[in-house]
C-alpha cells in the first residue's frame, strides 16, 4: 500500500521504495497487489508499469540516459523530472460555485457518511490546475490502456457521492491508466476533477489518505504499508504550519491504525513504515512543494536504509522473492543497452507468483 502525501508524499515513497530493493533484493513491483492513493497511485503505477525505485531516483536526480526512449518513442531525457506535478492552469473558463453539488448538499444531510475531508470538498470550487502532466507522466511508461500488472489499484473518489473506487479491481469503472491515476491525485479546488466514463473523480485521500481496508478480502498473508502522512516520530509544533501539520498526521496515523487493526483481525499480517524526524524535516509543511524533492529522497534513502539494517525488517523483505536484478540494481553499459522494463514487468506474472503480499 502506498498512501497520500502530494509531492513531497511522492518524493519519500520514492526514496523508501528505492532503499527496500537495493538493500533486500526484493522488488516491491512484484507485490501481488499494489494499491496506491494520490501520490502513492503516481508511484504505484510506475512501480506496476516496470519503472525500477531506481531509475525514479536517478531520474529525478536530472540523469539525461544517453539513448533511452520512453513508451512513446520519446527521449527519456525530455520527461517530467517532477513525476508530473508541473502545474498548468487547465483550459476553459474559471468554474463558478461548489465543485459538486451533490456532494455539498448530501454531506450536510448526512454529515456521519461522509469523511471530514469530503464534507469540504464538495463545497470547493473545480480546480484550477490541469491533470494533463500527471496523465502525461503515465503515457511515457505505458503504451496500453493499463499497467502489466495485473493487481495494480488506483484510489479515487466519486466526486458526486464521496464513495471510494478502485480502479483497476475487479467491478470498479473502466479507466486508463492515465485518466484513473489523475483522477487518484486531483485535490478538490486545486487540480480539476477527472472525468471517466460521464462521472466525476477526485482524490482518493478525501475517503482515506491509506485506504489500507480495501485488502481484507484478497487473501494476503503479508501487507507492507508505506503511509507519508503518518508518523510515529512528530515532534513538538511550534508554528501554525506545524500544528497544523500535526494535526493532519495525528487524524493520519489513526485511519491507519484502525485499518491495520481490521487487517489484524482478519489474519493478516501488517507491515507500517512511516517517516522518520528527520524525514518530515525534510519535506516540511508543504507537502506539494517541487523544490524540497530531491532533498526529500535522498533523506528518505538514508532513513529507510537504516531501519532496515537496525530493525527485523530487513531480513524479513531479504526473505521473499528475490526480484529481476535488472528491476532491483542499475545494469552495467550504457542506456541505450538497457533491457525493455516495460517487458521486464510483465514477465513477472509468467507464470504468476504465488498470492502473498501486497504493497
Amino acid at each position: 500500500m502506498l498512501g497520500a502525501g502530494g509531492v513531497l508524499g511522492g518524493a519519500w515513497l520514492t526514496g523508501a521504495l528505492h532503499a527496500i530493493a537495493t538493500e533486500t533484493r526484493w522488488d516491491p513491483g512484484s507485490s501481488d497487489v499494489i494499491v496506491g492513493t494520490s501520490a502513492g497511485a503516481m508511484v504505484g503505477a510506475l512501480l506496476a508499469s516496470g519503472v525500477p525505485p531506481w531509475f525514479m531516483v536517478a531520474h529525478s536526480s536530472g540523469e539525461e540516459f544517453a539513448g533511452l526512449r520512453d513508451a512513446r518513442g520519446a527521449p527519456a531525457s525530455t520527461a517530467d523530472r517532477a513525476a508530473g506535478a508541473s502545474y498548468r492552469l487547465h483550459r476553459g473558463a474559471p468554474p463558478i460555485g461548489p465543485g459538486s453539488w451533490r456532494l455539498a448538499i448530501s454531506s450536510l444531510v448526512r454529515p456521519s457518511g461522509h469523511s471530514p475531508a469530503a464534507r469540504v470538498a464538495g463545497w470547493l470550487p473545480l480546480g484550477l490546475m490541469s491533470t494533463e502532466p500527471l496523465k502525461d507522466t503515465i503515457r511515457r511508461v505505458c503504451d496500453g490502456p493499463w499497467a502489466p500488472h495485473p493487481n495494480y489499484w488506483a484510489m479515487s473518489v466519486d466526486y458526486q457521492t464521496g464513495g471510494r473506487v478502485a480502479f483497476g479491481r475487479a467491478g470498479a469503472p473502466p479507466a486508463e491508466l492515465p485518466d484513473a491515476v489523475a483522477a487518484s491525485c486531483s485535490i478538490p479546488g486545486f487540480y480539476r476533477a477527472v472525468d471517466i466514463s460521464g462521472r466525476r473523480y477526485v482524490d482518493g485521500g478525501l475517503s482515506s489518505a491509506s485506504n489500507l481496508d480495501v485488502l481484507i478480502d484478497q487473501g494476503l498473508d503479508l501487507v507492507i504499508a508505506l503511509n507519508p502522512m503518518s508518523s510515529l516520530h512528530v515532534g513538538v509544533p511550534r508554528t501554525l504550519g506545524e500544528r497544523l501539520a500535526f494535526a493532519v498526521r495525528q487524524n493520519t496515523g489513526r485511519r491507519l491504525g484502525s485499518e491495520a487493526k481490521r487487517l489484524r483481525a482478519a489474519g493478516i499480517d501488517v507491515v507500517l513504515i512511516q517517516p522518520t524526524v528527520d524525514d518530515l524535516d525534510a519535506m516540511g509543511t508543504n507537502l506539494m512543494s517541487r523544490g524540497r524533492r530531491n532533498p526529500v529522497i535522498d533523506t528518505a534513502v538514508e532513513t529507510m536504509t537504516e531501519y532496515l539494517w537496525q530493525s527485523p525488517l530487513g531480513e524479513r523483505l531479504a526473505a521473499l522473492p528475490r526480484g529481476l536484478p535488472q528491476l532491483l540494481r542499475r545494469p552495467r553499459g550504457a542506456a541505450r543497452s538497457w533491457p525493455d522494463f516495460r517487458a521486464l514487468a510483465a514477465a513477472r506474472w509468467e507464470p504468476s507468483p504465488s498470492r502473498a503480499v501486497a504493497v
